[in-house]
């Protein structure tokens, strides 16, 4: 346990002791991660991951990744979303920290646990279970208009030992964005998704992209459950800024085969299939049989699954909601909530390990300096309200955080169907100010969805029903 002197708890900000810090857990591009447990009294022992941001590359504060997951998570109330508890910033250092569920697992280190580990495939009921749920989630956000943008294994957790154990959480909304129809180019907010869960539609540089590049993420993320292995691994050029990658491409066309403007009539007008046509179209690309790769018959319902997340034209791409409803899901094993302890008792039940702890760090930059070394800047606390030069208006969220010394942060765009008055706080050094509540919620979900159930209480569509 990391020591914990009466000094550096007086200094630490009042926030701060709401919590016991265990130790850090995980280390990003973003930030730190760290296990602590809350010590407040209607939930003391509960585990929480804290999330420390680092500040903006051009230093005027919290970085925009942070502000995005702020205002989506504070509206996203769904079983399989990552659930934000709190938001804390830091006086000191304008430091801001997010509070969250804890989950012991990700897919990540499941499906490493099986390839290293026990050297065993994942059993049926897990992968249709886990499968299940990422789609559940997923369909809640594209009903809201969100799409992820950076599906990945490490980006679906899972819940440990207690009442939600085997519970899927969709996290990490750094790069999530809102998109609306018609659709808007969302080309310029740079390359999203990280390249192995890449749609090739965005390796072409397609202008306009939708919900369907998330869909093909989580057909890259099924077929890793089943082979254990990213299907796709391309060596990504980071020395280019182009989103066209060759060799992640090859990597798709050696497994999909070669797309064609019959299978895919809009493939023409990418930019980088224009630019690049005649070097890939010089490459015979003799598709060894998709079905091999992936352990699967080409007949059965998962492959055909499977084939529909990975459809080459995002337009005839199978979206979550008919995913969900997909036969896959109707034949046995059926998938349930607890997706680690399988229903049938004579499946063995694999004891993943915990998530490794550091124990010998603390809570970086919370050490809350003397007055006379308190920042002035104005974008911290002063009461200019003049916006920093370099701001957008995606910014403006965060400069509203920053520059207010009563917390009062702007509620975003409620969701229909949502319960947005949580108990979810900002706080701020040692205020503690309740979010403020819009007085109408402008309704964001599509008219003709429904919701699905729970997996463990799935009801099956009309059989008769074609996907």
């Amino acid at each position: 346990m990391v020591a914990n002197g009466s000094v550096k708890q007086r200094t630490r900000p009042e926030w701060l002791q709401q919590y016991e810090l265990v130790g850090k857990i995980g280390e990003g591009t973003y930030g730190l991660v760290y296990l602590a447990r809350s010590k407040e009294p209607a939930h003391r022992g509960t585990k929480i991951a804290i999330k420390k941001f680092k500040q903006s590359k051009e230093g005027d504060g919290v970085s925009p990744t942070a502000i995005r997951e702020i205002m989506l998570l504070r509206e996203c109330v769904h079983e399989n979303i990552v659930k934000l508890v709190n938001v804390h910033i830091n006086h000191g250092d304008m430091s801001l920290y997010l509070a969250f569920d804890y989950a012991e697992h990700d897919l990540y280190e499941i499906i490493r646990h099986h390839r290293e580990k026990v050297t065993c495939s994942i059993n049926p009921y897990t992968v249709k279970s886990l499968l299940w749920q990422i789609l559940n989630g997923l369909n809640y956000l594209h009903s809201n208009w969100i799409i992820h943008r950076d599906l990945k294994p490490s980006n679906i957790l899972v819940m440990g030992e207690g009442e939600e154990q085997g519970v899927v959480k969709i996290g990490d909304f750094g790069l999530a964005r809102i998109f609306q129809a018609p659709s808007r180019p969302l080309s310029d907010n740079g390359v999203v998704v990280t390249i192995w869960y890449r749609a090739p539609e965005l390796l072409l540089g397609s202008k306009h992209y939708t919900s369907a590049v998330d869909m093909w993420a989580v057909g890259c993320i099924f077929a890793e459950l089943l082979t254990l292995k990213p299907l796709f691994q391309g060596i990504e050029d980071k020395s280019s800024p182009s989103p066209f990658q060759f060799d992640q491409l090859d990597k798709i066309f050696k497994v999909l085969g070669n797309p064609t403007a019959d299978k895919w009539p809009t493939l023409t007008t990418l930019p980088h299939w224009a630019q690049n046509r005649q070097s890939i179209q010089s490459r015979k690309y003799d598709n060894p049989g998709f079905y091999s790769i992936v352990q699967l018959p080409p007949k059965s319902p998962g492959f055909d699954l499977l084939s529909k997340m990975l459809e080459y034209d995002p337009i005839k791409r199978i979206t979550a909601a008919q995913a969900l409803e997909h036969e896959y899901f109707r034949n046995d094993p059926i998938p349930g909530r607890n997706s680690l302890v399988p229903a049938n008792s004579a499946d063995k039940v694999v004891p993943y390990p915990q998530r490794p702890v550091d124990y010998s760090t603390d809570f970086d930059g919370t050490t809350a300096p003397p007055p006379s070394q308190m920042p002035n800047s104005s974008n911290m606390s002063g009461s200019s309200n003049q916006l920093h030069p370099s701001m957008n208006v995606n910014m403006q969220q965060q400069h509203r955080i920053q520059n207010s010394n009563t917390l009062s942060v702007n509620q975003p765009v409620g969701m229909h169907g949502m319960n947005s008055s949580s108990n979810m706080y900002i706080q701020r050094g040692n205020a503690t100010v309740p979010q403020q509540q819009p007085q109408q919620q402008q309704g964001l979900r599509r008219k003709d969805q429904t919701n699905v159930g729970y997996p463990g209480h799935y009801q099956p569509p009309n059989k008769s029903r074609r996907i």
